[in-house]
């Protein structure tokens, strides 16, 4: 320590000096930061030796490089990035990355890089500086340059890069306005061989794909062919992590999903799936889950998803079946998963009904029934629900005992299954008269429906479930289902339902409202005259912002209530023919012809 005392105070007094005697100083400093760096780092502070360094700083003097490595060491202390910002330190280090020398840019690049780390104020230093720009030309220059000093300078730029703008959505985008992605994607190309670089610019990219205008410039680059060729390559874990980081945000992106199919990634996650689909390895088990996690994310595109699909002959589609009856749980979650995003359009779902896809997911489901798993029964909840959206299979399903199985989740606890389980049925029934008046007539399923209407914590359970309800009554015009769903209180929640912020659930409440005043208005007008349905419809022909096809469905409901004594009743005190008289004149002719029918209705009930 008396040592480095000795060459603080010489070198305070000696910063204009001789270098031999500042570089002798200059060493001992080094060689003291390395025994200890954040004591040395007290010292040099405490000192006021960092004063003297913008002097040594300047471009002509030979210690540069040195005095540049000594603030690289001593901010690698968070508790020193303050002063050396205050210290005015960054002007002086920025100019000097102008200097040809290659030390002098790789310690100032290291400099600027620590301070920057995690310090808002070491950011702002060097952003007002224009030290940014300055390092981003460097990589744009030396690029191509595959000596192994240039490649150590390159990781040190990027880092700096890195500390710069990790974490900042400001700073991230301002170098991707400077062009810096283009430059990062070359650079994994040409040095894809150095591992330090390599890594530096994955956890670049990492930072990057997450802001949106970054998918943009990544996907007119080889980003795509670069990645998968750096995957294929490794073999060990950590490694592999690294590149799926970047892989997840990118394929995010419905170009770059494409671009990643046409590399061969998907192939690859098959072949890293099928090594690893027998081990139970930690980091195998890892693996596994995210190679079939990224895969199922690439099925989110539209054009990728179709390639893959290749009209039901793809290998990766008939790769993904095969999982489906696997003993691991992640394998059938995945491929339940690309199931239900393989059936994203008719076609695709058309040709996986015919050959037998739905019995496949049926005896998944079956496995999971007793306290199954419950991300493989969405899973496979999904995949029914979007096979059943096309008119041609919603027979062949219910035929096949689709909603018999999905029935037995009937007792699930968990809203994401009760989600899916309720969309599934509502698309099965569409249209489907028979099927409508059956689980219509169902107790249990209708009570479990009423119950699930009044689940305010789970928005979309309670909404599936309300249009659930409505589903059944206005496919079946059944006397019986309108019957099951009055005596089980059903009709409350099709009145609220009406008053919904979304015209569709508006609309369907209206006209299941319409069939139960129509079919037993004498057992539901109590309930009806309870939800206050006379007030609603009043309010809906009222509201300026209600659509046509809810005033014109309410005016319709005002003349069906009116074979309801109590209900007329309720009618004739509330001033409803002003209104309708009003409507007459309604720009849409539907809704002013019906204006002119229900006013007559009520002249004549009055």
């Amino acid at each position: 320590m008396e040592n480095l005392n000795d060459a603080l105070q010489k070198l305070k007094l000696t910063a204009d000096g001789t270098s031999d005697s500042i570089e002798g100083c200059l060493d001992c400093l080094l060689q003291a930061l390395a025994h200890n760096n954040a004591e040395t780092s007290v010292k040099l502070q405490e000192s006021g030796i960092l004063q003297v360094f913008p002097r040594l700083l300047s471009p002509h003097c030979s210690c540069a490089a040195k005095v540049a490595n000594i603030i690289a060491e001593v901010a690698k202390n968070d508790f020193m990035r303050g002063s050396c910002v205050d210290t005015g330190l960054i002007p002086p280090l920025v100019l000097l990355l102008n200097n040809k020398d290659h030390e002098v840019l790789l310690q100032t690049g290291r400099a600027l890089g620590n301070i920057c780390y995690d310090s808002h104020e070491g950011r702002n230093a060097v952003d007002l500086s224009g030290g940014v720009q300055i390092v981003v030309a460097h990589l744009q220059t030396l690029c191509s340059n595959i000596d192994a000093a240039n490649q150590k300078l390159l990781t040190v730029f990027c880092g700096f890069l890195l500390n710069y703008s990790n974490d900042n959505d400001a700073l991230q985008a301002q170098l991707i306005n400077m062009g810096v992605i283009p430059t990062l994607v070359q650079l994994l190309g040409i040095h894809s061989q150095h591992t330090a670089l390599t890594e530096m610019c994955l956890v670049a990219f990492g930072n990057l794909a997450e802001i949106e205008s970054s998918k943009e410039q990544f996907a007119s680059t080889k980003i795509a062919d670069e990645l998968v060729k750096l995957f294929k390559r490794q073999t060990e874990h950590e490694k592999k992590e690294m590149i799926f980081e970047v892989l997840a945000p990118l394929a995010e992106h419905d170009v770059i999903k494409l671009q990643l199919v046409d590399a061969g990634l998907v192939d690859y996650l098959l072949e890293l799936v099928e090594e690893m689909v027998d081990s139970n390895k930690e980091d195998d088990v890892s693996e596994l889950k995210t190679a079939s996690d990224l895969m199922v994310l690439l099925l989110l595109g539209d054009e990728s998803m179709q390639k893959l699909f290749d009209t039901g002959k793809g290998s990766v589609f008939q790769k993904v079946l095969s999982w489906l009856p696997s003993n691991n749980h992640q394998l059938q979650l995945a491929g339940a998963l690309a199931i239900a995003n393989f059936a994203r359009n008719d076609g695709n779902c058309i040709h996986m009904v015919e050959i037998g896809i739905v019995q496949r997911l049926l005896n998944l489901l079956d496995r999971h029934v007793e306290e199954g798993n419950v991300t493989v029964q969405h899973a496979a909840l999904s995949a029914l629900r979007n096979l059943a959206i096309p008119v041609l299979n919603k027979a062949k399903m219910l035929s096949a005992g689709v909603a018999e199985e999905v029935l037995k989740f009937l007792k699930s606890e968990m809203p994401p299954v009760q989600f899916k389980l309720l969309g599934t049925l509502r698309m099965l029934i569409d249209t489907q008269a028979e099927a409508a008046e059956k689980l219509g007539k169902n107790i249990k399923l209708v009570e479990r429906l009423v119950e699930w209407c009044a689940a305010k914590d789970h928005a979309g359970v309670m909404g599936e479930s309300n249009r659930l309800l409505s589903a059944l009554i206005r496919h079946s015009k059944s006397k019986d289902v309108v019957k099951t769903i009055v005596q089980s209180g059903g009709v409350k929640h099709l009145v609220i339902m009406a008053t919904s912020e979304h015209v569709i659930m508006q609309n369907e409440a209206l006209v299941a409202l319409g069939l139960i005043a129509a079919l037993e208005l004498g057992t539901a007008e109590q309930d009806l005259a309870n939800a206050k349905l006379v007030q609603i419809l009043h309010k809906l022909i009222s509201d300026d912002i209600s659509a046509p096809e809810i005033k014109y469905n309410s005016l319709i409901m005002i003349c069906t209530i009116m074979g309801s004594e109590q209900l007329r009743k309720e009618a004739q005190d509330m001033p409803f023919k002003e209104i309708v008289s009003k409507l007459r004149r309604h720009e849409n002719k539907l809704v002013a012809q019906q204006a002119l029918v229900t006013e007559q209705r009520l002249v004549i009930e009055s």
